[in-house]
């Protein structure tokens, strides 16, 4: 195993007299080609062009002398420090930090980032990212190659959001671009690169509305000051007839079911008022609430507004408008029966929850997510609203409530 092994950030500035150090008693550099072409790194020891940061780590651990690992930013955040010290390489590294590439890209675009999140896009997690864009109004994102700029832009259909591409920081061909999210697929942009995701209603040019926060990662508006969720109806909706299974109690159990989660796609079918939606929208999850009432979709708009979150309100009838939907991750069914529960399962999200007024439907809808390929779960939910001045009945609710879940999904 090698005697030291130092990690090294680089963001392009001169290096530090702690980094010029471990260099020039290094035997073996590992680094990025622009990495190894820096005139501290010692002509006679042995390198290697960092690709796999694993076989990287296997050639590190066998061999005897000093080594040093050089990486672009911060190496502690999203980088390799993390690689290095897992248990199956067994390396104690001694780390020189640099200035991280987003906290660069948040500097060249003059803006704030404790309120913004941070996820990292490849190939098999571009979708995840994605929905984060879709729920958050500020984001930076971590690129590589085939999930990039152009790609966030294609999954972000619909979706309008400002785009900041910080291309090549802290070397001589470092470029920024500002443009929207419906443009960034018309260019091809170079790698590395960070994006700086901007827009909808938590921000005005990249600044949260509420002024500073508490907590890194969170609109400064966070926690709601609303407390609980699954809340009784607001006061502009206590004189609106409810639709069926709108109840408060019905909306915890599905919610409950449903998990949604920062990453997460939820589809709202049959949304309504947009209880569920903003909600939903409150655990971190991206939602798309869909109904074919303009009223419910102005309701839904103006709930996602007052409650602080991101909901994109589509107006269509399922199943039809399903069609050219993104792939959900869970899905609420607010109405339409086993032709809206058919065409949901045919998608193949993680969990489906509805609900049923009679067994007969109930069974109906249970056999249809069961032909899907779901594991069906039902449960028959009665609510008893009880007025606490002489504490008789006010209103009963009865309801079945159903949960299918795909047995090939992730947890």
């Amino acid at each position: 195993m090698a005697d030291r092994v130092t990690v090294i950030g680089w963001d392009g500035s001169p290096l530090t007299r702690a980094a010029t150090s471990a260099l020039s008693a290094a035997t073996l550099v590992a680094g990025a080609a622009h990495h190894l072409d820096l005139p501290e790194v010692p002509r006679d020891a042995e390198r290697i062009r960092l690709g796999s940061v694993d076989l990287a780590a296997r050639r590190i651990a066998g061999h005897r002398g000093s080594a040093v690992v050089l990486a672009d930013g911060d190496p502690g955040f999203f980088g390799v420090v993390r690689t290095l010290r897992a248990p199956e390489h067994g390396l104690e590294v001694e780390v020189v930090p640099a200035v991280s590439s987003v906290a660069t890209a948040f500097a060249r675009a003059g803006m704030p980032w404790d309120d913004a999140l941070v996820v990292v896009a490849h190939q098999r997690t571009l979708r995840r990212a994605v929905n984060v864009c879709r729920a958050h109004p500020k984001v930076a994102v971590l690129t590589s190659p085939g999930a990039g700029p152009a790609e966030l832009a294609l999954l972000l259909d619909g979706v309008h959001r400002t785009f900041v591409i910080c291309e090549e920081l802290g070397t001589a061909r470092e470029q920024v671009t500002v443009l929207t999210s419906d443009k960034a697929a018309d260019h091809v942009w170079r790698d590395p690169n960070v994006v700086i995701v901007v827009g909808g209603s938590g921000t005005v040019t990249g600044t949260s509305r509420s002024g500073a926060g508490w907590i890194a990662g969170r609109e400064p508006g966070y926690p709601p000051p609303v407390r609980g969720w699954a809340l009784p109806p607001e006061e502009d909706e206590r004189h609106t007839p409810p639709r069926e299974g709108e109840y408060a109690g019905l909306r915890a159990a599905q919610l409950a079911r449903l998990g949604p989660r920062t990453g997460d796609l939820v589809w709202d079918i049959g949304c309504g008022g947009g209880a569920l939606a903003a909600e939903a929208a409150g655990f971190g999850a991206a939602v798309i609430a869909v109904d074919a009432d303009a009223d419910a979709c102005r309701r839904t708009e103006a709930r996602a507004r007052r409650h602080g979150v991101q909901v994109q309100v589509v107006a269509g009838r399922a199943p039809h408008v399903l069609e050219r939907l993104p792939e959900p991750d869970v899905v609420r069914i607010g109405g339409g029966g086993v032709p809206v529960v058919t065409a949901v399962a045919d998608r193949r999200p993680q969990r489906i929850v509805t609900h049923a007024s009679t067994r007969d439907e109930a069974e109906a809808v249970g056999a249809a997510l069961a032909a899907g390929g779901y594991e069906v779960e039902c449960a028959l939910l009665q609510s008893v609203e009880l007025d606490t001045a002489d504490w008789t009945e006010s209103e009963r609710t009865v309801v079945f409530l159903l949960c299918g879940r795909h047995p090939d999904a992730a947890s």
